[in-house]
């Protein structure tokens, strides 16, 4: 039996939670876990499980927070290493990163939200003005 007709070896093959982890797209394999898990991560446009097995060239689309990322996996890692490795495991696509700069600006620039909360002494006193006069 030809080794290229069977699966491929697990050296091209990492689980994606693993993967998303090494890559340092999550903190830990748990995060990673629970987000693709959650519909978070997609893998060439479908959605996966954790332990699917991605390959080099695959397409994938991460949703972190406000953050939405399209990678193609350039490299493949079981373990997690320093931040510049791991920038190599992956290339980000030119219109993926030039829409995470125009939503960074635009959330820059939106104004703070309103914290609510319970009004002070001056603005119950308002309010109460505002009721009598009613």
């Amino acid at each position: 039996m030809s080794r290229g007709s069977g699966p491929a070896p697990e050296a091209e093959r990492v689980r994606l939670d693993r993967w998303l982890w090494a890559a340092r797209f999550f903190k830990t394999r748990a995060l990673a876990s629970e987000a693709v898990a959650g519909g978070k991560v997609h893998c060439n446009g479908a959605a996966v499980k954790p332990a699917h097995a991605i390959r080099i060239g695959d397409g994938l689309r991460v949703r972190r927070g406000e953050e939405g990322f399209d990678l193609e996996v350039r490299g493949l890692s079981m373990r997690r290493g320093p931040a510049c490795e791991a920038i190599m495991l992956y290339e980000e696509t030119p219109a993926s990163h030039a829409r995470r700069e125009r939503e960074r600006e635009n959330r820059r620039l939106a104004p703070a939200p309103d914290p609510g909360g319970r009004p002070d002494k001056r603005a119950r006193r308002r309010l109460l003005a505002l009721n009598r006069s009613a």
